[in-house]
């Protein structure tokens, strides 16, 4: 008897735990279930969009000449300076080329076009040939960037197409400029295309000889769907974003967690951080793009913050 009674005490305390146990197990898998994963917003929108390539290059002047005297001789005079303006056929300098027993009149060397003189490469009293150059002139009124581009870039330069240019004297200032010339050959040596680029507008800060950082526009899209390019998850060969849905109600309530869905999406032009997608999302969905890797599909959350044009607002801001 007393074995018997022991025997049934055992077997309810098993029952006991064993009830126990599945109780506890179901509230924290019930738990680990409603898991609110807090997490930022963007809402897709519809803007331009443009691809761009990326060069240096030098100012130079369109039209730029050297200045050659007609006669071998001393120069006795320079008539002007670095920065001077001169018409076409103005007399820059005076050349004696009197000869011992044979005296000649001063020979004048003019300046073949209108323009200014950028430079001077003899001084009074050098000896000067036709094949010397005195100074150069040079047309600041029209100036042009020379670049070299690389070859796996050639198929991607046309004429006329838009581009930006910046300066380190200027970082604050953009200068607009488009291509007006494009080599049909390629240096052997560097494998380079030299390319031309017309400055649209000189308020006279640009200087010939100055570094230009070029952004090239290559691709422009008009109204693409973009959003953050960290946004898109990869997982496996697979590109995605977490999607939020309507807002759910309990008992007449709206509750502040929003479920997510999984949303496969192919991109295009990424650039700066942005994304264009193709397929996938349209404009005015919420997208997840902070609290993102956490996250399955059908996972709950919490928006704490907005994203508005690439700029964060807390939730309730927007």
């Amino acid at each position: 008897m007393k074995y018997i009674r022991a025997f049934i005490i055992v077997v309810v305390a098993f029952v006991f735990l064993s009830c126990s146990s599945k109780e506890e197990t179901g509230q924290v898998a019930k738990t680990e279930s409603e898991l609110v994963y807090a997490v930022s917003v963007f809402r897709t929108e519809r803007d331009k969009i443009e691809n761009y390539l990326e060069f240096g290059g030098d100012v130079i002047a369109t039209t730029s000449l050297d200045i050659n005297p007609e006669v071998q001789g001393k120069l006795i005079e320079v008539k002007v300076a670095v920065g001077d303006y001169v018409e076409k056929d103005e007399v820059i300098a005076l050349v004696d080329a009197s000869r011992p027993g044979m005296s000649y009149a001063l020979g004048q060397i003019k300046s073949p076009i209108s323009g200014t003189i950028t430079q001077l490469n003899m001084m009074v009293g050098s000896m000067v040939a036709p094949q010397l150059s005195v100074a150069k002139v040079s047309k600041l009124d029209s100036l042009q960037i020379s670049m070299n581009v690389p070859e796996r870039y050639v198929s991607k330069i046309k004429l006329g197409q838009t581009a930006s240019l910046s300066f380190d004297a200027y970082p604050d200032k953009i200068y607009p400029a488009s291509v007006q010339e494009i080599s049909p050959v390629l240096d052997v040596t560097s494998r380079t295309m030299n390319v031309k680029l017309r400055l649209g507008a000189n308020d006279g800060t640009v200087k010939i000889g100055m570094f230009a950082r070029v952004r090239l526009v290559t691709e422009v899209i008009a109204e693409a769907v973009i959003l953050p390019d960290s946004a898109v998850v990869n997982r496996f060969g697979e590109s995605f974003v977490f999607v939020l849905e309507a807002p759910t109600e309990e008992n007449g309530d709206v509750l502040e967690k929003r479920r997510v869905r999984k949303q496969a999406v192919v991109r295009g032009i990424r650039v700066d951080e942005k994304a264009e997608i193709i397929e996938g999302l349209k404009e005015g969905d919420e997208v997840v793009v902070r609290g993102q890797s956490l996250l399955e599909d059908a996972s709950f959350v919490q928006v704490v913050s907005y994203m508005n044009g690439f700029t964060q607002e807390k939730a309730g801001e927007q």
